[in-house]
């Protein structure tokens, strides 16, 4: 175990931010926390983090490490004057950490960021900002790695970049990495385990792949000359164009009709799950 959140409650005035939310995280796994704007995230990350003492419940951190959690809450700041390295050394002297030119170079390279580059950071990218960001929250090696809302002002490019990145320092560095987002396909594609938080409340969690399985209700399936099946006729399905068509089907159900297509000589070229957002926020019962 690397942190442990305890039955975690907190409110501002007669608002309630958070309550009795729990969660667990071991080395080696990126956690995933998913909720809309508001559902607590952000409240829930600065409590683990110690910037917020919780009304009730406690948080357990792995001692072996001088600094238990590094973490990125909301937007990473900078002294946008600075260069990334100028950066990386005063937050480095600001906390004690190594500060040798050789080990702020080697954190620049270990997130992706040229150590040649002498600009100001103002220059930079918002992905390169949350590279830079993550590199000022790996000083003093931490055991873990909290995000918030990473995703949030990047493209495309920016947001696979970020996945990889978070997916390597869990796997080859050993940390527990906690990452929020109101981005269901950005969660599904970078969490092993997730947490679903809505009003507050940690209303379901598990593995992430299972959680979105169990949301998937039809899928958008496309293939040349679809509408002659007669195997489709027996799903609800509509046409979105001459060869796709929304599929009305389990997750579980989907391979058969695959191979059903297949044995009718309809051979599928796309098959994309639609998630049903309603489901993957509704309470387990």
């Amino acid at each position: 175990m690397i942190i442990e959140g305890i039955d975690l409650s907190k409110s501002y005035g007669k608002t309630t931010a958070l309550k009795g939310a729990s969660l667990r995280c071991e080395r080696g796994k990126v956690y995933g926390i998913l909720g809309v704007n508001g559902a607590g995230k952000t409240t829930l990350f600065k409590i683990l983090l110690g910037l917020l003492t919780p009304d009730t419940g406690k948080v357990i951190y792995d001692q072996s490490h001088v600094k238990p959690l590094g973490g990125i809450i909301e937007k990473p700041a900078f002294y946008d004057y600075l260069s990334a390295g100028e950066n990386l050394k005063l937050f480095a002297r600001i906390q004690g950490a190594a500060s040798s030119e050789g080990h702020l170079d080697g954190l620049l390279e270990q997130v992706g960021l040229p150590v040649t580059r002498k600009d100001p950071v103002r220059n930079f990218s918002m992905g390169m900002k949350q590279r830079l960001g993550i590199a000022i929250a790996l000083l003093n090696d931490p055991g873990a790695l909290i995000l918030d809302e990473p995703f949030s002002g990047l493209d495309p490019r920016g947001i696979k970049e970020l996945t990889v990145l978070v997916r390597k320092l869990a796997v080859e560095k050993g940390l527990a990495v906690l990452i929020s987002s109101h981005m269901v396909e950005q969660i599904q594609q970078v969490s092993d385990e997730l947490y679903v938080i809505n009003d507050g409340e940690i209303i379901k969690s598990g593995k992430t792949a299972q959680l979105i399985e169990e949301s998937i209700r039809s899928y958008r399936i496309c293939a040349p000359h679809l509408e002659i099946s007669a195997l489709l006729k027996s799903y609800q399905h509509e046409f979105r164009s001459e060869d796709c068509a929304e599929v009305v089907v389990s997750s579980q159900e989907i391979g058969k009709l695959v191979e059903g297509l297949a044995g009718e000589r309809i051979f599928i070229h796309s098959c994309i799950p639609n998630i049903d957002i309603n489901l993957l926020f509704e309470r387990r019962v």
